[in-house]
């Protein structure tokens, strides 16, 4: 990470005041944005979830900037005083390790509290490997669900994924590498053999997505000892379709309540079904008693 790159031309134009979350690589350095690279080279301080990352990113580009550490464990002494340096008018730019800030990383707590105390917050975007993966994976993107990372013990794993179960979306996890396996085991118990995919390493040399069934893939002995950041998605489930009983069961509730047109619109919402069919059904189920 520590090769020197080219700097390319800066912009010169003052940043406003304000919090500015920067996206960075998630692998590949070449990745940064030049907005980004601006507002590293620009802002008063910059926070780093470990400085020590960072520094690299800053001396791959040339970039000379005084780095302060804010992560979970300094961020009840170090958020009053960084409000303090907003509050006199300077730029303060926040990065993770890797990616988006906020996307399972620090920072939450830092906008929050900025955003309550009326300063600005500006989002420079950039690198996700949530996204990346996605557009890898060649599952549904119509509609996606980022879950962030499943819980470490078994029970409480499963319980998370069956409360996913009937979110029509596709689901993006992150895992560590030792618990690659057990998670799509009780991915393949839960969702059953759904599409999934396991996308490693993005944006490095040796990127790689293995793509099908969840229980092939639970099955797969090249996720029983991985190496590298692990993104896992699973493909939406199959849409149920409603049958007549459903139909007949779904609308004599919402007549119970709602006039005749509204519980046809309300069902036909539910279940998919036309809303001039069944407001003909309601009105024979209202004829018939």
């Amino acid at each position: 990470m520590s090769r020197q790159l080219a700097p390319p031309a800066l912009s010169d134009a003052p940043l406003a005041p304000g919090l500015y979350l920067v996206a960075t690589p998630i692998g590949n350095l070449r990745d940064i944005t030049l907005r980004a690279l601006d507002v590293l080279a620009g802002c008063d301080v910059l926070l780093a979830e470990d400085t020590r990352v960072s520094g690299k990113l800053l001396a791959a580009y040339a970039i000379s900037k005084r780095l302060q550490r804010y992560d979970e464990h300094v961020a009840d002494r170090e958020t009053p005083r960084i409000l303090e340096r907003l509050e006199a008018g300077e730029r303060v730019a926040l990065v993770s390790d890797a990616g988006t800030p906020m996307v399972s990383d620090p920072g939450l707590r830092l906008a929050q509290a900025v955003i309550a105390a009326g300063h600005q917050v500006f989002p420079i975007p950039g690198a996700s490997a949530a996204l990346a993966a996605l557009t890898l994976a060649g599952l549904p993107t119509d509609r996606f669900l980022f879950a962030g990372f499943p819980p470490t013990k078994t029970a409480a794993r499963k319980t998370f994924f069956e409360d996913l179960a009937n979110v029509r979306a596709t689901l993006i996890f992150y895992e560590g590498a030792s618990r690659v396996a057990d998670s799509l085991a009780d991915m393949a118990a839960v969702f059953g053999p759904r599409p999934g995919a396991v996308a490693r390493e993005l944006t490095k040399l040796y990127e790689t997505c293995i793509r099908g069934p969840l229980d092939v893939l639970a099955a797969d002995p090249r996720f029983e000892a991985p190496k590298g950041e692990i993104v896992i998605l699973v493909g939406p489930g199959e849409d149920e379709v409603a049958t007549a009983a459903d139909a007949e069961t779904a609308l004599r509730e919402a007549m119970s309540r709602l006039p005749l047109g509204e519980a046809a619109s309300e069902v036909a919402k539910a279940l998919g079904l036309s809303r001039k069919d069944l407001y003909r059904q309601a009105l024979a189920m209202k004829e018939a008693g």
